[in-house]
């Protein structure tokens, strides 16, 4: 047994890590493509990233995607594909914001308030999705891309003078009442920047995550109905019951991808607030495997390649070099994944095939002696 947990771990290992080489020898191929010299650009990055400035940078960054990471894998490990994250978590956090930016109460009170707004808002917008999908057979795919739209419609049109947004003194910018400086999260005094508190939470949460799907009846029976629905069912599991569930559950996870920024940066929410967080996330949780560790290394390899495009832009390098290596990085995975698992697969016929001829063998042999 010993033995089998260590090859499923390094199984487990081999596929992201087998991608990340893969990736960065394309782009080297492609750096060298172009007349730039692919160690010299990987050289500044590494150097770059390792910077005290650069690591706080990180931290923070992948806090966010951390969040947006176990969002999507929540889905994932009931196969479900939530691709609605980025219109779950902008939603949730501009009546957040919005909330926040309109009560003055002790702060020990409106933070829990603001994010459990923020984790409602983003578990109905998710659980549409939900039960469209086990009343009328809608594909989430399909719902979720439509709600992301709706939800930068409602923003739009909410987000304006005279509703739930307002305009600075300078006349430029439209947003929400700035939360009080009472309300503001704390932070974790480091230099030359702090780290965001809301890290303490993303850790909260991956560890709630890791429990919940690994040590308790509902998460047996949620990866059960990701596994085989029908299976599932024949075992007295209420298929549609958990789908809704599961929805609901990544969207208040979703819910908690806004706040770092809005507790910890912002204070308000506006049209500059980051998007394209969820579709981050899709990535980082197929890194990760699905699993709060994996996903926080990709968390962290995302924010670290993120810093590092920066400075290669600043060296004369293309900018964009970044956005290639995650995106053959996505792509490697999932190659890798079905290459490691095929391989997974022939070594357990291998083994069941070894032993049932050991056990022919000694049946022989008993025959024999008899």
């Amino acid at each position: 047994m010993k033995k089998f947990d260590k090859e499923r771990l390094l199984l487990g290992i081999a596929a992201p890590a087998l991608a990340i080489v893969v990736a960065f020898l394309v782009t080297a191929l492609v750096l060298a493509a172009t007349g730039k010299e692919p160690f010299s650009a990987f050289g500044i990055m590494f150097d770059y990233g390792l910077k005290s400035d650069s690591q706080v940078y990180i931290l923070n960054k992948a806090t966010t995607y951390y969040l947006a990471g176990l969002a999507v894998a929540v889905g994932f490990r009931m196969n479900l594909f939530n691709i609605g994250v980025d219109g779950q978590y902008r939603l949730a956090a501009f009546f957040a914001a919005a909330l926040g930016g309109a009560l003055t109460l002790p702060g020990i009170l409106q933070i829990p308030l603001i994010i459990l707004t923020a984790m409602i808002v983003g578990a109905m917008w998710a659980g549409i999705a939900g039960v469209l999908k086990v009343t009328r057979g809608v594909s989430e795919v399909v719902s979720t891309i439509m709600l992301n739209a709706i939800a930068t419609a409602v923003i739009g049109y909410l987000l304006q003078q005279g509703r739930l947004g307002h305009l600075d003194e300078a006349g430029t910018k439209i947003s929400t009442n700035p939360i009080p400086e009472s309300s503001h999260f704390f932070e974790i005094p480091t230099t030359p920047t702090p780290v965001w508190g809301f890290i303490v939470v993303a850790a909260v949460a991956g560890v709630a995550y890791w429990f919940v799907l690994s040590r308790t009846r509902f998460g047996f029976d949620l990866r059960t109905v990701g596994q085989s629905g029908s299976a599932a069912q024949a075992s007295g599991v209420d298929v549609k019951k958990m789908v809704v569930t599961s929805m609901v559950l990544s969207g208040a996870v979703a819910g908690l991808v806004g706040m770092p920024t809005l507790l910890n940066d912002s204070y308000e929410y506006s049209g500059d607030f980051p998007i394209g967080i969820g579709f981050t996330g899709i990535a980082i949780a197929l890194l990760g495997r699905n699993h709060p560790v994996g996903i926080a290394l990709g968390a962290l390899l995302w924010g670290f390649l993120e810093r590092g495009s920066g400075k290669l832009e600043f060296e004369g390098y293309d900018k964009e070099i970044v956005g290639v290596i995650q995106g053959v990085i996505v792509l490697c995975v999932v190659i890798a994944y079905e290459v490691v698992r095929r391989y997974g697969v022939k070594r357990q016929q291998s083994k069941v095939g070894e032993e049932l001829a050991a056990q022919a063998r000694n049946s022989d042999q008993q025959e024999v002696s008899a």
